[in-house]
């Protein structure tokens, strides 16, 4: 389990407004998905496998209805998401929404912990 955050989340009330404001604030590249009603966010460089350079994350929007939180959420790359939810349930936390897969990529989990913090999982697909 890598523990590290590799994603974040925005969710919005207004798409075409939220996507402006990002990117006229920040210069941030926006590619939407509509298939997926979503919106990839680009921060920095990046390739295939994402950033490029140490030191930043890149993330997603999405409508505030869509949204496991109705807030901004921060996202942490692990092994197992069963695992992962199993052990968050024994330390106080709670599943919020179950491992669900995002389309050939991998697979997204949200937990709240013990203050009551939503908090988003991401466990990589293997190679079949």
């Amino acid at each position: 389990m890598s523990g590290r955050v590799v994603h974040f989340e925005i969710p919005f009330d207004d798409g075409d407004r939220a996507r402006s404001f990002y990117k006229d604030v920040f210069g941030w590249q926006l590619m939407e998905m509509p298939e997926m009603s979503y919106t990839l966010v680009t921060t920095g460089p990046s390739g295939d496998a994402g950033p490029t350079e140490p030191g930043f994350i890149n993330g997603g929007m999405l409508s505030r209805e869509m949204s496991a939180t109705g807030g901004p959420v921060v996202v942490v790359d692990v092994e197992s998401i069963d695992g992962a939810l199993e052990r968050i349930a024994g330390l106080g936390g709670s599943t919020v929404v179950g491992k669900t897969p995002v389309g050939e990529m991998g697979f997204a989990a949200y937990f709240t912990d013990p203050e009551g913090n939503v908090v988003g999982l991401w466990e990589t697909a293997r190679p079949s």
